[in-house]
């Protein structure tokens, strides 16, 4: 909507320099305090039923009853209003909501500096140096509380009936804990959905990784509605698979080939580490399992008497590591490894460096879904070959998944 030019001509009659209409005191200032003021007043005659001063008002039953001071915060200014009131009190603002002392998406920028690992005197230090603004950590705190119940929302929502993969790994923080700081073990899933898409399916925190705490976490994606997964791609940490085939009877495990070759390569000393590496990708890389097979043999003649654990822990574990080789070589790559979650991990990495440690559990979680909530935002492409991959599932696991 345009603005009459006789308005922005007598609003700029007296204007000189640049902090005559930008500064703390200037028509910028003035003129946001007067459209608010202006804003309730309308809302209270609204409220009311009948203008200031209209003899409709006698004997209504309500009246207005004078005025308060507020000081709210903007992202450049502090502006002190004047909030009518009513006589019975029940008149509430719309555009300054009762309680709120934050305007113009001021909350959502501390959120956003949050989301991006900034500490919270990172956070005051940016805001009085962008915008002159001193703000203390108690505010900074609450606004960032708030997210809990976005936080607590979310990882309650209904989840569809069938992920085609399902990804579940783990990342170690340092969270303070009955006055200690622990190391926690930070779980995700992330689940392909039926177009392609990567959707993080919830998070959750406790002491230690393992297979018994997993169970609950399967656990809860069935009680939120995840019936059915086709493929879960876990590492190869023990009790694992049995947790989810509790609970996911028909579900096929694909143990992550990159977490396995990590763990081979462990004990293997600098000398040895490129060529049976190599040997390794010939086991893992092949065309077909029974070729896999033949050069898992072939490595054993080389390495076992130097290195006799690696091709046992291979065989002890292949049917889950192999499950990929059911699939065409195109798909292949996206079941094998647990790269989708792994390069999330990365990326949460980056915006976690940044705490030596968490005061408590729910800091981290805060940080954790803003931290994911950012990075989903670059989530708007299916997987590569996609499409080729829904309709092997749907022959593999026939009457699982409805492609129609």
């Amino acid at each position: 909507m345009a603005i009459n030019e006789e308005i922005l001509r007598e609003l700029l009659k007296d204007y000189k320099t640049p902090e005559d209409l930008l500064g703390k005191t200037g028509i910028f200032h003035e003129l946001k305090k007067s459209l608010l003021e202006k804003a309730m007043e309308g809302e209270m005659t609204h409220h009311l039923g009948y203008e200031k001063n209209d003899p409709a008002g006698n004997n209504s039953g309500n009246s207005r009853n004078g005025k308060s001071k507020k000081t709210i915060k903007s992202k450049d200014s502090e502006i002190t209003i004047e909030v009518p009131r009513d006589r019975n009190s029940t008149f509430e603002p719309q555009i300054i909501p009762k309680g709120k002392r934050r305007f113009d998406g001021f909350d959502e920028k501390i959120i956003s500096m949050y989301a991006r690992g900034m500490s919270t005197r990172d956070i005051q230090s940016h805001l009085e140096d962008i915008y002159g603004i001193e703000v203390s950590p108690e505010l900074i705190s609450t606004v960032t509380s708030e997210v809990m119940s976005e936080v607590i929302a979310w990882q309650n929502r209904p989840l569809d009936n069938v992920y085609p993969i399902v990804y579940l790994d783990a990342l170690h923080l340092k969270i303070r804990d009955a006055g200690t700081i622990q190391n926690k073990a930070v779980y995700l899933a992330i689940g392909i959905n039926m177009e392609g898409l990567k959707e993080v399916l919830g998070i959750w925190i406790a002491k230690t990784e393992g297979a018994k705490f997993w169970l609950q976490v399967v656990t809860e994606l069935k009680n939120r509605g995840l019936n059915d997964i086709l493929i879960a791609c876990v590492d190869g940490l023990k009790g694992f698979p049995e947790a989810i085939e509790s609970v996911y009877k028909e579900t096929s495990i694909q143990l992550c080939i990159v977490h396995m070759v990590r763990n081979s390569l462990k004990f293997v000393p600098f000398k040895d580490r490129k060529e049976l590496a190599l040997d390794l990708k010939e086991v893992y890389k092949a065309s077909t399992i029974d070729l896999a097979k033949s050069n898992l043999e072939r490595f054993e003649s080389k390495w076992n008497k130097k290195y006799p654990i690696i091709s046992k822990s291979w065989r002890a574990q292949w049917d889950r590591l192999t499950t990929y080789f059911e699939f065409a070589p195109e798909i292949r790559k996206v079941i094998y490894t647990t790269n989708a979650i792994e390069s999330l991990n990365m990326t949460l990495r980056k915006t976690l460096k940044t705490r030596a440690s968490f005061p408590n559990d729910e800091s981290a979680m805060k940080l954790i879904y803003l931290a994911l909530k950012n990075a989903s935002k670059k989530w708007t492409m299916p997987i590569r070959d996609w499409g080729a991959a829904v309709n092997q599932f749907a022959i593999k696991f026939e009457g699982r998944i409805n492609i129609n």
